[in-house]
């Protein structure tokens, strides 16, 4: 009695630990799949079609999206991207440029810049994707050797501007500082000095009137951001 009571036992415990096996054999698949996804979502080629050639085809941005502001080009990177801008800032953190769900979620400027660049200081952020997607490729400026070889970029506006990006210093900042993050509240001269004061990187710009910063995060559990500032000039 006792040795068919141990053998049910057995043939339970067996079947239990079967089954949790399986279940995690079937978690790690789909968290593979599920990297895969997001990947892919953050390398969609598809949106390359509605990329400007230059100011006179900016308005093919508008096929994409009404949201669509912009289209920037950080030159030798996988920067390749139409830049959305949303009601908030939080619109785009989840979704791609053609409005769908997504993780990796879209390059967007900040809700309170002027949607033509206009303003002196534009913000621009993108998520931290893995083999230089979106704006991972961001934490590679902070090595002079790299950013020495990668200081220009193309920003194509919608309306039809064409910007030339001249990148002049790379820096890490917590998301709560105001005079990198309110882009409403910030005076250039004060936005300079803390750059030159805080970046890993760093030449002075020949102009200082029309800054573009490129900000993403850290990670998921750390307020820090990376950031690299350009100069915007046609």
């Amino acid at each position: 009695m006792l040795r068919k009571t141990i053998k049910i036992v057995d043939k339970g415990i067996d079947r239990i630990v079967l089954i949790v096996s399986l279940l995690f054999f079937l978690i790690c698949i789909y968290a593979m799949i599920d990297a895969v996804m997001v990947y892919y979502n953050a390398n969609d080629q598809s949106v390359l079609k509605y990329k400007p050639h230059g100011k006179e085809d900016a308005a093919i941005l508008r096929e994409l999206s009404d949201d669509a502001v912009a289209w920037l080009t950080v030159d030798n990177t996988n920067i390749d991207y139409p830049v959305m801008q949303g009601e908030n800032n939080s619109e785009y953190l989840n979704k791609d440029p053609y409005g769908d769900y997504s993780l990796s979620g879209s390059i967007f400027l900040d809700s309170r810049c002027d949607g033509e660049f206009k303003d002196e200081y534009s913000l621009l952020y993108g998520h931290h994707m893995d083999y230089g997607a979106m704006f991972g490729a961001l934490d590679e400026f902070i090595k002079p050797d790299y950013f020495s070889t990668h200081r220009t970029g193309t920003l194509i506006t919608v309306g039809g501007e064409e910007y030339k990006i001249n990148f002049f210093a790379a820096a890490k900042a917590p998301a709560d500082e105001d005079i990198i993050f309110d882009p409403t509240n910030t005076d250039n001269e004060k936005l300079l000095e803390y750059i030159k004061t805080n970046a890993a990187v760093y030449e002075e710009p020949q102009d200082r009137t029309h800054i573009i910063a490129l900000s993403t995060c850290q990670s998921a559990e750390n307020i820090e951001r990376m950031l690299v500032f350009g100069i915007l000039s046609h």
